[in-house]
């Protein structure tokens, strides 16, 4: 039922014109790249299979049908027992396309190929667009690893889901999407927010909190009051007490999520070296695009 009004009133007229077998080709294909780039990156093929080996009506849909007062009795009860069976040709996913080259082929019946032409546009169109994008901002980072946490900006469930999906496609290491993950087995890894920090009321004691949760992977988000006179200096007391204790520091560091993250990740390094922790990570967080990581890498940081 996801599609444009205008599929039923043209399949309609190709039924009572009795050309609804002739057989036709859609293509599927984009007039130019986004953000002016050299190419785009191939997603969504997966749900289109899903849509067009699934599609069917119900009798609630086709009575919906009758209550618009547009279509014949002969072409609801068509509708009523459709199942799609045309052909789909495309390419990989994952694949480098350019303008005005078919990504998709439907070879169907006229009328298959009309009633799914809505949704193979949308499925293909938003995730082809996101992982382009997620392909441009892990070319930018030059071998750092990138993950996806752009649910809360989606346009919805769906778009943050899939949206995650096709991140992945275009290089993400993982997501924060948890659907995502258990969907399509991506990877997915979180910390805390500044509300984990904000409840316990002291930041070390926050911090030493999630340390006590979580001594295998202990990320401490060190932004919510001042990076460099609070949270560096408390995240470093929760590591030193960790190493006093025997914890072995596999996967821990720090992550800032605001300010002018050049400089506060070069001096977060520095306060971290010199307390011996040098080999923690520095993650950076918000609205990190290709342009904003293309600026820090000037700024070595």
């Amino acid at each position: 039922m996801m599609m444009d009004f205008y599929e039923l009133t043209m399949a309609n007229g190709y039924f009572q014109d009795h050309d609804k077998d002739v057989q036709v080709a859609f293509d599927v294909f984009y007039r130019a790249n986004p953000d002016e780039g050299g190419f785009a990156i191939f997603a969504g093929l997966e749900q289109v299979i899903e849509y067009v080996e699934n599609m069917v009506f119900s009798a609630d849909d086709v009575e919906y049908f009758r209550q618009q007062n547009m279509f014949s009795e002969q072409f609801l009860q068509y509708l009523a027992t459709f199942h799609f069976s045309g052909d789909i040709y495309a390419m990989p996913e994952g694949t480098i396309m350019y303008p005005n080259e078919p990504c998709i082929t439907v070879v169907a019946p006229l009328i298959d190929a009309q009633l799914v032409e809505t949704a193979i546009l949308a499925q293909v169109n938003h995730q082809s667009l996101i992982a382009t994008k997620a392909r441009r901002i892990v070319r930018a980072a030059n071998g750092r690893a990138v993950s996806d946490f752009g649910a809360r900006r989606a346009h919805n469930i769906d778009a943050a889901t899939y949206g995650a999906r096709a991140a992945y496609i275009g290089g993400v290491v993982g997501t924060a999407t948890v659907s995502a993950g258990q969907l399509f087995n991506i990877p997915i890894s979180g910390t805390m927010a500044h509300s984990w920090v904000m409840f316990y009321g002291d930041e070390f004691l926050a911090f030493r909190k999630y340390a006590e949760t979580y001594p295998d992977a202990t990320v401490l988000l060190v932004d919510t009051y001042d990076v460099l006179k609070s949270g560096v200096p408390n995240a470093i007391r929760v590591f030193e007490e960790m190493r006093e204790e025997g914890v072995k520091l596999t996967h821990y560091g720090i992550r800032i999520d605001s300010g002018d993250l050049a400089y506060l990740s070069k001096e977060a390094y520095k306060m971290l070296a010199a307390a011996g922790f040098d080999d923690a990570t520095i993650s950076a967080s918000s609205d990190l695009d290709e342009y904003l990581i293309d600026s820090l890498k000037t700024q070595d940081a």
